[in-house]
């Protein structure tokens, strides 16, 4: 291969990535936030509200989950991303998938599930002075983590780690599981 070429391949590359960044950025994809629990629990990368499966490929029909931070990859990854414009109005968008975080009820126990954004009152989160995410319709209702032990995930060096999360009474006594705080990559 020629240099002209190699100069020419390398240019396109060049002009291609960065005309995938400034697409990205357009969508919001290059300035997203992670929603993460201030108690690393049982893992120093701490836990995020997740989609379940594996980064562009996760399956938005799962729900979410807590799952250890990508962030310290260098980077956010799209199936733990928020908008973080659309966060200051309370609404908890993955724009990588075009879906908000929704409550499955208003009782104790219910998941997180995935929806088309419709500003219904189970999609309806807010943060409280403490750092809970609680459903807009009963501020007893918080993002919790479970407590019980964690899972594997299918991997990660150390291996990921995976929880459930569900809605549960806000209570001091499970603080470590319910304060959630949002950050970028710098």
């Amino acid at each position: 291969m020629t240099n002209r070429i190699k100069q020419i391949l390398l240019t396109s590359l060049l002009i291609v990535g960065a005309s995938t960044v400034r697409a990205l950025d357009t969508i919001g994809l290059v300035n997203l936030v992670e929603i993460y629990a201030i108690n690393q629990i049982d893992d120093q990368r701490g836990y995020c509200l997740d989609i379940k499966g594996h980064k562009l490929k996760a399956k938005i029909e799962r729900g979410l989950q807590a799952h250890t931070c990508y962030s310290y990859q260098g980077e956010i990854a799209v199936d733990q991303g928020f908008d973080p414009v659309k966060l200051t109005k309370n609404d908890f968008f993955f724009p990588a998938f075009g879906v908000c975080m929704e409550a499955t009820d208003f009782k104790s126990a219910a998941t997180l599930k995935l929806a088309k954004c419709n500003n219904k009152r189970l999609q309806d989160f807010k943060w409280d002075n403490y750092g809970r995410i609680y459903l807009g319709g009963d501020s007893k209702l918080c993002v919790t983590i479970a407590s019980d032990k964690a899972r594997d995930g299918g991997g990660g060096s150390p291996v990921h780690r995976i929880r459930n999360l569900s809605l549960e009474f806000c209570r001091v006594d499970v603080n470590p599981y319910q304060i959630w705080a949002i950050r970028k990559v710098k």
